[in-house]
């Protein structure tokens, strides 16, 4: 038995364990050294699930991938902030919103600015599809003035709150706009979206998944991790 356990992958056995120390401590009151071993468990099961989300994004290829790891992320999220505002009771109101909030700061300054110095040191000069990343800006200022900007200035509801219409409109909206975006990454506009360095007309390169195994890539040749 500590055999098979030992050749499970630990994204595997940690969701497992995280399940059953979920059901234990489910409708109780650990300790503080329970709860903290508890959450570590939980924060690995986030973990490898975003392990395998990253796996699936590899074996589809790009631009797909990066709507399923999009996917992935926002279930994640939002499953942990539903939690803690079912919780939390009245003090939890604005989570929701304090916590896309924070994404999009985080996402916009620290991930990409990381991004862009990471990518000047290793290769001199950052190079980066301009049309796509354009599109991909434009969608997330669109959704973020139209959740976190707009309420401020509305006065159907008391403080920075939608009405139902309103909230209707806004939700409408957002639906409307990110399933364009999608449209035009997966479809109408594809090439604005896939690595700038690939010539026009080549099948595109899949980079090494973060696991072990073989499978076929986009232009058919089969690999393995030790594969150029």
């Amino acid at each position: 038995m500590s055999s098979v356990l030992r050749s499970l992958p630990w994204t595997l056995v940690v969701p497992g364990i995280a399940l059953v120390a979920l059901a234990v401590t489910w409708g109780r009151k650990p300790g503080d050294v329970v709860l903290a071993i508890v959450a570590a468990f939980l924060a690995g099961a986030v973990l490898a699930s975003v392990h395998h989300a990253e796996v699936v994004a590899h074996r589809v290829g790009e631009p797909l991938g990066s709507l399923v790891l999009a996917v992935a992320v926002t279930v994640i999220e939002v499953g942990l902030v539903v939690t803690l505002m079912a919780s939390g009771g009245s003090e939890t109101d604005t989570l929701a919103r304090d916590t896309v909030f924070a994404a999009v700061m985080i996402t916009c300054n620290g991930v990409v600015g990381l991004c862009l110095v990471v990518a000047t040191l290793r290769r001199r000069i950052a190079t980066f599809n301009a049309e796509g990343t354009a599109t991909a800006f434009a969608t997330v200022i669109t959704l973020a003035t139209l959740c976190l900007v707009l309420p401020t200035f509305t006065t159907s509801s008391p403080g920075a709150t939608f009405s139902a219409t309103q909230l209707a409109f806004a939700g409408v909206a957002s639906v409307t706009t990110y399933a364009l975006f999608v449209f035009v990454q997966n479809v109408r506009h594809r090439d604005f979206f896939v690595p700038p360095d690939l010539e026009p007309g080549a099948n595109e390169v899949h980079a090494a998944p973060p696991s072990t195994g073989r499978r076929s890539s986009a232009s058919g040749r089969s690999w393995s991790p030790s594969s150029p």
